[in-house]
């Protein structure tokens, strides 16, 4: 299949790129393309303005110009390490609001999503809750009707630390089956497993993971691990996750014991102090530690820097810390997610289907959102139906 549309010779060649990497995504997104034709007409984000923090990649890209062919205005900000400075420049050029770049810290992250909120969007399509946090501090910044969630991470502060607080209905894409099964377990686990292989050129087979949290996305990557060879253990706090672990073959251990025993450590929880600073005490000399959640939180690595006396980078996200204590550990991806800021993150496919369940949410919030409950919300029945059947008939080659 061909690009027959005209190419703009005078383009940035960082545009250019961004552009390149857009369309080939866009190429295999079937269910976005099949949205955006019906958005072009049925124009449901007509007059709003949708504020995202989203993780600013090719394939999230294509989402927007979805949402831009329902009409919308489009505004935006990644996450830390994991923006694409060259998707950046292809969506400005498109005409799509950016706020950030690959080399943005917390800091400037924490800004960036206040600049979003000051363009007083309609509709929130969050990422770890962090828009949702930043408008309900001050709902002077913004005009916010409804919004989504895309994570776990961002599924459990709204259920937490921001429970009650939230006046306006918020859809959880998280909470659908078909996020857990298609885009969490058969696309964050393998990519982040792809992830460490890529990053470290080190062997699977033989080695001893620690996978922390036996969620869809810790389920993924244990089951991907243990296909490769790797000697697999899983922490799990939850006793009927713990017990499915346990039936797919997985040894069950508290962390305690995991620390004696584990070479590669992986964060999945979606929760803050997943491997807090005794554990990082207790980590085995050599060991090397990854996190597949929204936010490096889920590792103390405040107190991993505090206790080291020589930091060393080897390879552009292989950083090596010597302890005052003599051991050596390894952190990849600087604590973020390994899948996306160490490579593309989850196959085309997947996130398909992750944005397709977003697009169509966020219309039904859109013509929907004085009918709907306040606060977090599973994605509507029908639109799980309708997005599984297309999924089927695009996996099966029949559109």
């Amino acid at each position: 299949m061909t690009d027959d549309r005209p190419q703009d010779t005078t383009l940035d060649p960082l545009v250019a790129q961004g552009q390149q990497k857009i369309r080939w995504a866009e190429l295999h997104q079937r269910l976005l393309r099949r949205l955006r034709e019906q958005f072009g007409e049925t124009q449901p984000f007509a007059e709003l303005t949708i504020g995202m923090c989203l993780h600013v990649e090719p394939k999230t890209a294509v989402l927007c110009s979805v949402l831009q062919a329902g009409g919308a205005q489009v505004v935006i900000t990644g996450s830390p390490g994991t923006t694409k400075n060259d998707v950046v420049a292809a969506l400005r050029y498109a005409g799509v609001i950016v706020y950030g770049r690959q080399e943005d810290d917390g800091i400037q992250h924490r800004e960036n999503i206040r600049q979003v909120m000051t363009h007083n969007p309609h509709l929130l399509l969050d990422n770890g809750a962090d828009l949702v946090a930043a408008y309900l501090a001050n709902p002077g910044l913004g005009r916010v009707i409804a919004g989504t969630e895309e994570t776990t991470t961002g599924a459990n502060r709204l259920r937490g630390e921001l429970s009650g607080g939230v006046a306006f209905p918020i859809i959880v894409i998280n909470d659908s089956p078909l996020k857990l099964i298609i885009e969490n377990e058969h696309g964050v686990g393998p990519t982040i497993v792809e992830g460490f292989m890529r990053e470290t050129n080190l062997l699977v087979q033989s080695r001893s993971f620690v996978v922390l949290g036996y969620g869809s996305v810790g389920r993924g990557i244990a089951r991907t691990l243990r296909k490769l060879g790797g000697l697999v253990a899983v922490v799990e706090p939850d006793p009927i996750r713990a017990l499915e672990a346990v039936l797919d073959g997985m040894r069950v251990v508290e962390l305690a014991e995991a620390l004696s025993m584990g070479e590669v450590f992986i964060t999945a929880t979606g929760r803050a102090g997943a491997l807090p600073a005794a554990a990082i005490d207790h980590l085995p000399d050599g060991a090397i530690l990854a996190n597949a959640g929204h936010f490096s939180w889920e590792i103390d690595l405040a107190y991993l820097r505090s206790q080291a006396t020589k930091v060393e980078q080897f390879r552009e996200w292989v950083e090596l810390y010597t302890l005052a204590d003599g051991r050596q550990i390894t952190l990849l991806a600087k604590g973020e997610m390994l899948n996306l800021a160490g490579g593309g993150g989850n196959p085309i496919e997947t996130m398909d289907l992750g944005f397709a369940l977003q697009a169509q949410s966020l219309a039904h919030l859109a013509a929907h959102y004085k009918e709907l409950p306040s606060g977090p919300q599973s994605v509507p029945a029908e639109i799980n139906a309708l997005t599984a059947r297309g999924m089927v008939q695009v996996l099966s080659r029949k559109v």
